[in-house]
């Protein structure tokens, strides 16, 4: 154990840096909990210069986690299923799929951010990931959803999904929870996935138009174009189109020419 030094733990360490980042890991901190072992017994006088160490290292490249996602084919069953019986969990479900938006965005949903005349929900900047307003195209589909949700509107708060407590909103658990009481293991966030691999897969919607329904980054040009007039009336016909798929009516899957 003395002899047991910085240089022969990165060499042991090197060969499965890169190759098995996760065991490597987990065989760093073992050694490092041996050594400090012998350091407390006194085998050894002094522990590993464990920052040495890691800079001797190649840096890793962290994994991408993702979200995990119901593949688009099964998502007419899952949406039929969703609907035999109504929670708030399951209506807030509903409207995170059908708006393609991110959970934490439908959760804050208030009245005043809806337009049920024009179809239409402008999430306010701040409530937005990149920082600016962000206006949904809401289908026909989504305006009956969101027709529905006004018996559930409480007069001490304007939030359209409030949660159990007052004037709280739906917390994330409960919308997980309803995926887990269909048997579902993917995330709320997934169905943003499930969406996009849609339009990539069985459509041929330009792929900008994709990433501004999803209100991903892309250039400012093209966000301010996708937002206004003709463009957010293109974005239109997707959600709608969308919506229509996750119902399994027929040509809800026809696919688009993209200069159409």
């Amino acid at each position: 154990m003395a002899d047991v030094d910085a240089a022969a733990v990165r060499d042991c360490l090197a060969a499965i840096w890169l190759e098995k980042p996760e065991t490597a890991r987990r065989l760093r901190q073992r050694i490092n909990a041996v050594i400090d072992w012998a350091v407390a017994k006194g085998y050894r006088t002094s522990g590993l210069a464990l920052p040495v160490i890691d800079k001797a290292l190649p840096k890793q490249r962290a994994k991408p986690k993702h979200h995990a996602a119901l593949p688009y084919a099964e998502l007419p069953v899952f949406t039929r299923k969703l609907r035999e019986f109504e929670s708030m969990g399951r209506l807030a479900l509903e409207a995170v799929i059908l708006t393609a938006a991110r959970s934490g965005e439908v959760r804050l949903m208030t009245w005043g951010e809806l337009d049920l005349d024009a179809a239409t929900w402008t999430v306010p900047a701040e409530r937005m990931k990149a920082g600016r307003e962000h206006v949904v195209p809401l289908s026909p589909q989504a305006v009956a959803l969101f027709e529905r949700m006004k018996v559930h509107r409480r007069e001490y708060t304007d939030l359209v999904f409030p949660g159990q407590k007052r004037g709280k909103p739906l917390s994330d658990m409960t919308l997980t929870k309803a995926l887990r009481d269909m048997g579902q293991s993917v995330t709320a966030h997934g169905f943003r996935s499930t969406f996009r691999d849609w339009v990539a897969e069985q459509t041929n919607w330009p792929s900008d138009l994709a990433e501004a329904a999803l209100a991903h980054v892309v250039s400012d040009k093209t966000v301010a174009a996708y937002q206004r007039g003709t463009m957010l009336e293109k974005r239109r016909e997707l959600m709608a189109a969308w919506a229509n798929y996750c119902d399994g009516a027929r040509g809800g899957n026809v696919v688009r020419l993209a200069n159409a």
